[in-house]
């Protein structure tokens, strides 16, 4: 049945379209033959009217970013497919934008990657891109890149790193880092534990290995149907890794013969396939930003609401960290995505196509049946989805709360505000013995959104303060305009809208305000009199920016809000509509 798909597809493209590279190599002109020689001085021939296109390897690999270092190896793997398939491989560094170094946030840079992989389209001979991610940001920055050029995508990841061992027992990143952080605070993990956890973390390069945002992007990318069947698990260094590299290589020139293109694939019904996928692992937060810049690019509309709908019907299927108990290797051998998928399959739209030209109910048809941390539609983890979404004066445009990482007993909740207006603050407080907080009152951290910081750090889960944390308080509510990393915990909305520095609410709030909150009624409340309000907004003004040039300078000035994907407001499409990919005009440089 795939061979039949895939053939008529080729019937519908019989007339191929003329390779892009062509108006750089096809001419007798001097112009051409210096686009020629440039390519042969790199060890690529390309002749004058030949068909062979031209594919791009944009490679993050970066010895600044551990988890995209496995991705080196898969860039050769690539380069054989491409070669194999007949066509050019060209292989070209991009940004790495790694969580664990960089400051405040890679978030600040994912639209600069996104602009650096259009542009690069832009600017050179390719017919095909494959794209080479893994950490959290690099994946849907190079994908909002490549979707505004639309030319045939391929996206590889390089894999979950091994899991540490501590203590007799295996942890998750960042998960039990957390967990294992609030039992030192508490006097519990003494100096030599704490040395020892150090050196048992340090346990190889490759992705978080809980669910954080790498692994649910790179899953619901593969949903959407941008990865190679069953990849998007693998963890780094195994070597089905390469075979997949491989076999992306070949597809990236299938793509380009069959032109498909990027906007064939995320289509309305791939996205909303991918939103319940993203609610059926117990996805990251940030995945909802990123997936509502991503269809932003492709000028489809999606609000927030979309994520709680969807994800009604759809249980919380797979068991892995912080959601369940598992590790994302756990749910590689369980299946992966195309084993989940096959669970799901009721609640998808199966017309749908990958980059292999499949529809998803071939896929389906050809994956294996769920087990280990892939629970059975029947037995989920969670009901009802696993994001709730919440409006009210305290988020006129929108926030969000992971449900099945959050406390019941909160879903519900009334209690005084403890205000921390900047991170710095919080830092500052946290940990003073003498601290006004119960375990009923709401920590609030303002001025931490896409604009404030700028760049919305993962700082929203706010720690419990230590005085608590000793008394054996391991949660409370938390709200702010900031995100918190996929492998966090607890019951903390995040993403408020409109942010504290663009004078939303949350820059109204002062300690003592009371808040109330109902998940279940989608309810965000800040009750305080509307002339109280009023009186206090007529009292603010903007903060001033310390950020005078350079990036962070162009990113306040048009960075949109949470609900619109954090994007730049030039770089989205108008909805419903595409603007024309305007190509160079070719001669000498």
């Amino acid at each position: 049945m795939g061979i039949v798909f895939r053939n008529r597809w080729k019937e519908r493209c019989a007339r191929m379209k003329p390779l892009r590279s062509n108006a750089w190599f096809s001419n007798d002109d001097e112009v051409a033959v210096l686009h020629r020689v440039a390519l042969a001085s790199a060890g690529v021939c390309k002749r004058t009217h030949d068909d062979k296109p031209i594919i791009g390897i944009a490679n993050s690999a970066s010895d600044l970013n551990p988890c995209n270092l496995p991705l080196s190896n898969l860039a050769s793997a690539a380069k054989m497919g491409v070669l194999q398939a007949g066509g050019l491989p060209v292989v070209f560094p991009t940004m790495s934008l790694g969580e664990d170094l960089m400051k405040p946030t890679a978030m600040l840079y994912r639209n600069l990657l996104s602009i650096e992989i259009e542009e690069m389209i832009r600017a050179n001979p390719l017919d095909g891109i494959i794209v080479l991610a893994n950490c959290d940001k690099t994946i849907p920055g190079a994908l909002m890149g490549a979707i505004s050029a639309n030319i045939p995508t391929v996206l590889i990841t390089g894999g979950a790193r091994p899991a540490a061992r501590f203590q007799g027992r295996r942890i998750g990143t960042g998960t039990d880092l957390w967990r294992l952080w609030d039992e030192r605070r508490a006097g519990r993990l003494g100096d030599e534990a704490w040395d020892e956890l150090e050196k048992t973390l340090s346990c190889g390069v490759g992705a978080c290995n809980t669910m954080g945002t790498a692994s649910s992007m790179a899953i619901v990318m593969e949903a959407m149907g941008f990865m190679v069947p069953g990849s998007s698990t693998i963890p780094a260094g195994d070597q089905r890794g390469y075979h997949a590299g491989m076999k992306a290589g070949e597809l990236a020139v299938f793509c380009v013969k069959s032109d498909l293109t990027p906007t064939k694939i995320l289509t309305r019904s791939s996205l909303n396939n991918a939103i319940k996928v993203l609610n059926a692992i117990g996805g990251s937060t940030n995945a909802i930003i990123h997936l509502c810049a991503i269809a932003g690019r492709a000028g489809i509309e999606v609000s927030l609401e979309d994520f709680s709908a969807l994800g009604k019907d759809v249980g919380v299927l797979v068991d892995v960290e912080p959601t369940g108990q598992y590790l994302v290797h756990d749910f590689d051998a369980g299946g992966g995505v195309p084993a989940l998928l096959r669970e799901l399959s009721e609640h998808l739209s199966h017309a749908t196509i990958n980059i292999a030209g499949q529809r998803l109910d071939e896929v389906i048809a050809s994956a294996p049946s769920p087990g280990g941390a892939i629970r059975r539609d029947s037995e989920p983890l969670a009901t009802g989805g696993a994001f709730g979404i919440l409006r009210g004066t305290l988020a006129p445009d929108g926030a969000v709360i992971k449900k099945p990482t959050a406390s019941k007993r909160l879903f519900r909740h009334k209690g005084p505000a403890l205000v921390f207006g900047s991170y710095a603050e919080m830092l500052a407080r946290i940990d003073d013995p003498d601290l006004e907080v119960s375990a009923e009152s709401i920590l609030v951290l303002a001025g931490c959104g896409p604009v404030g910081t700028p760049g919305m750090p993962e700082w929203g889960m706010i720690p419990i303060p230590t005085k608590l944390v000793k008394q054996g308080v391991s949660d409370m509510l938390r709200i702010s305009d900031a995100r918190m990393s996929g492998t966090s915990f607890g019951t903390v909305v995040l993403h408020v809208a409109p942010e504290a520095a663009v004078g939303g609410p949350l820059a109204l709030v002062i300690s003592g305000d009371i808040i109330e909150i109902d998940v279940e009624a989608g309810r965000l409340d800040l009750v305080v009199p509307v002339a109280e309000l009023e009186r206090r907004r007529l009292q603010w003004s903007a903060p001033a920016s310390p950020h005078l040039r350079g990036w962070p300078a162009l990113y306040r000035d048009h960075v949109m809000q949470a609900p619109q994907g954090c994007d730049l407001d030039f770089l989205i499409e108008p909805k419903g509509a595409r603007l024309p990919f305007i190509e160079p005009e070719i001669g000498r440089s």
